[in-house]
């Protein structure tokens, strides 16, 4: 049995008034829908040499923000047309770690990457540990990862990054986390990978690093990272997401009452945190969620949401997802490229990624969440902005 592709927008926008032409086009999709006790979250995939599209999503619990349960794989062998139906990742199956207490690990917020020099799809993310099984303990957070192997169509379990134990300050590198980012995967196959961490286990304020990690394979290794890129206010700097264009490295990176954006040369040392903002110097308004990156003949964009946008009824204003060029130079985004990717239906989208399917089309997918909304109890829908570039 297939799952149709069903499509429910179309929208054609020019991304500059100035061009006279289209620079992209974007068709609105629904890719799956859930069903029964749990919702699909944080939908994330990547494409793969032989035409495959693979998409992972986490169920999670309907009620609260992290009941993270088992992962489920997604494919398409016709660009997307239709899909298989769901397959549990049964090496990933949230499970017991300990007997005598109860707890419970799974890994969570996975972003899967197809890593060229491998051939292996690598998998980044973090650790949820559940005490006794229901109780969410932040502190036991490390980077996790998982490997795919295309040709046995075969997952490994979950596998954990080995950390420094320090930073370059000699404080302690507590709570690491990659989930939930873009890295970029080097010539020679190293991998530069960010990565979150807390200083004091008492305080939950966020450091973002960009580490240089060597992957065979089988497993991903620390070697090095570079800038330590926090601020003195709210969680820091976290969900960092990376981009490589034109022989420099963008990072953009999520904080509580805005975001950020810096750039590296090198890819490991960064400039000072720019609050993101529009041409015009108004501060682009996206805060409390991710921004994602992607890039066409030489231009580079921003995936985001923000305030203003008519939809102060959703949580955190974390729809509509708007897509708009940037200008690397200034590291701002040119307001009068801005249109809307996905449009918001009463549901949080903010957990997305941005996939680059083929040198002519990239999506944005995003798992819709009804918790806070009035479609609360609904199934919720698996959505895709797929963008077609001139």
């Amino acid at each position: 049995m297939r799952i149709l592709l069903i499509s429910f927008a179309l929208m054609v926008a020019p991304t500059c008034a100035a061009a006279g032409e289209p620079a992209l086009t974007i068709e609105q999709v629904k890719l799956f829908e859930s069903s029964g006790d749990y919702e699909y979250s944080q939908c994330r995939g990547t494409a793969l040499p032989d035409g495959r599209i693979l998409l992972t999503a986490q169920e999670i619990e309907r009620q609260g923000a992290h009941g993270y349960r088992d992962l489920f794989q997604f494919e398409s062998r016709d660009a997307g047309q239709t899909w298989s139906k769901p397959r549990r990742i049964d090496p990933l199956r949230r499970g017991v770690i300990d007997a005598a207490t109860k707890d419970e690990r799974v890994v969570g917020d996975l972003c899967p990457r197809y890593h060229a020099k491998t051939g292996k799809v690598l998998g980044t993310g973090k650790t949820f540990t559940f005490r006794g099984g229901t109780k969410e303990d932040r502190s036991a957070e490390e980077v996790s990862y998982a490997v795919y192997d295309p040709q046995s169509d075969a997952w490994s379990g979950l596998k954990i990054v080995a950390m420094p134990k320090a930073d370059h300050e000699g404080r302690p590198i507590l709570q690491p986390n990659a989930g939930c980012n873009d890295r970029v995967d080097l010539p020679d196959g190293d991998i530069l990978l960010p990565i979150r961490y807390c200083k004091d286990a008492k305080q939950r304020c966020y450091t973002t690093i960009v580490a240089r990690c060597q992957f065979d394979g089988e497993t991903l290794t620390y070697v090095e990272h570079g800038s330590e890129l926090s601020r003195d206010k709210n969680r820091g700097l976290y969900e960092p997401s990376l981009h490589a264009l034109g022989g420099k490295f963008y990072l953009t990176m999520r904080a509580d009452d805005t975001a950020f954006v810096s750039v590296s040369s090198d890819g490991l040392n960064y400039s000072e945190p720019k609050e993101w903002t529009y041409d015009d110097g108004q501060v682009l308004g996206s805060y409390n969620t991710q921004q994602h990156w992607a890039s066409h003949a030489g231009k580079l964009y921003l995936v985001y949401t923000r305030r203003g946008a008519g939809n102060d009824h959703i949580f955190r204003h974390r729809a509509p997802l708007f897509i708009a060029e940037v200008d690397p130079a200034r590291l701002c985004v040119l307001r009068a490229t801005e249109q809307i990717a996905l449009p918001h239906n009463h549901a949080d989208i903010g957990n997305f990624d941005v996939i680059p399917v083929s040198e002519k089309e990239t999506w944005i997918v995003a798992a819709e969440s009804l918790v806070h909304g009035k479609r609360n109890g609904e199934n919720n829908r698996v959505l895709a902005a797929r963008v077609n570039w001139r």
